[in-house]
């Protein structure tokens, strides 16, 4: 498993029926993945889960992976 880096941009792309996510690191590395439509209305669902929770972790929640 590869040490944590800090996001510093992102930036997207339609790429045929996929769209792109090019992910760099304030390191200067850049990960690009493909996803699917459906795979970004996923990573937008949770993305917006996190971002409208309180913090709290829910006792009927298993722990978050890492």
């Amino acid at each position: 498993m590869t040490a944590v880096k800090i996001l510093a941009r992102v930036l997207t792309s339609r790429v045929g029926p996929h769209i792109e996510l090019a992910l760099a690191t304030e390191g200067g590395e850049v990960v690009k993945v493909l996803a699917t439509h459906e795979q970004i209305d996923m990573l937008v669902d949770e993305l917006e889960d996190i971002l409208n929770s309180s913090g709290a972790p829910d006792p009927d929640e298993p722990p978050e992976a890492a």
